[in-house]
């Protein structure tokens, strides 16, 4: 939740959320062997190696008090605002390893009876996922692509804070895989980052923040996530802004 060059194929194209394909036994701490090793994304590389690849860091920003703290104190309302879209019982894909609590409160929020899978394409976000989520036999974290991924569709998708770290040109492509990953009824459950309203105390730092650390943030700032759907007539789209509009949840549930 890195310095090479871009990738030539989308199929390599995501960040270390939207990775997967290759389903291994859980919750083992070394990765099993897989047919293909996944090429991290050269932008993941580029940008976001400070935060996801380099084991010192990834260590340190893996801590709930962390993630509160650059999420504002706001991430136990966004992932209780997430949950609330989401079945005991369901299957659900998570888009990405992501720091803090998150999966095992996921796991622990579908209970025995539901099945979580999680999918990352850097191998030290599948180790450490793993680890945390060693005690809950109902989640299965896996290394690969999520693009040659050949699993059943999913009662719900979980998109947490995702969006705001791909390139603009994979957003559509994101938005539109995780669309095609769900079941008639079932949900895809968007939280990332929204344009705040203009008299945000926070949008300032936020904005720097942004043009610093997170690139292709702004591209949330621009755009609905309603609209980077090729078919969202297919599905009835929710939007709920939170936090002075700072962030966002958007629920699509395919209407067949």
């Amino acid at each position: 939740m890195s310095n090479v060059a871009r990738s030539s194929t989308p199929a390599t194209s995501f960040r270390t959320a939207v990775s997967a394909g290759v389903q291994t036994e859980n919750p083992p701490v070394s990765l099993a062997p897989v047919a293909a090793v996944p090429e991290v994304p050269d932008y993941l590389q580029d940008v976001y190696y400070w935060a996801y690849i380099n084991p010192r860091n990834v260590k340190l920003l893996d801590r709930e008090f962390v993630v509160r703290t650059i999420l504002w104190q706001q991430h136990r309302k966004l992932q209780n605002s997430a949950f609330v879209e989401i079945e005991a019982g369901q299957r659900v894909l998570q888009s990405a390893c992501v720091y803090g609590s998150f999966s095992a409160n996921l796991a622990e929020h579908i209970g025995p009876g539901g099945t979580l899978d999680v999918f990352d394409v850097a191998e030290i976000q599948v180790v450490n996922t793993r680890r945390k989520l060693a005690a809950y036999p109902n989640a299965t974290v896996h290394y690969g692509n999520v693009l040659e991924m050949d699993l059943e569709p999913f009662d719900t998708v979980c998109c947490y804070f995702l969006l705001h770290e791909l390139p603009d040109t994979y957003k559509r492509e994101a938005v539109n895989l995780f669309l095609s990953k769900v079941v008639p009824g079932g949900k895809v459950v968007f939280v990332d980052y929204h344009k705040p309203r203009w008299w945000h105390p926070l949008k300032p730092i936020t904005s720097l923040v942004f043009d610093t650390l997170e690139p292709f943030a702004k591209g949330l700032w621009r755009n609905e996530i309603k609209d980077l759907a090729d078919q969202p007539e297919k599905f009835t789209w929710r939007k709920e802004p939170r936090f002075g509009d700072l962030f966002q949840k958007v629920v699509a549930t395919r209407i067949d």
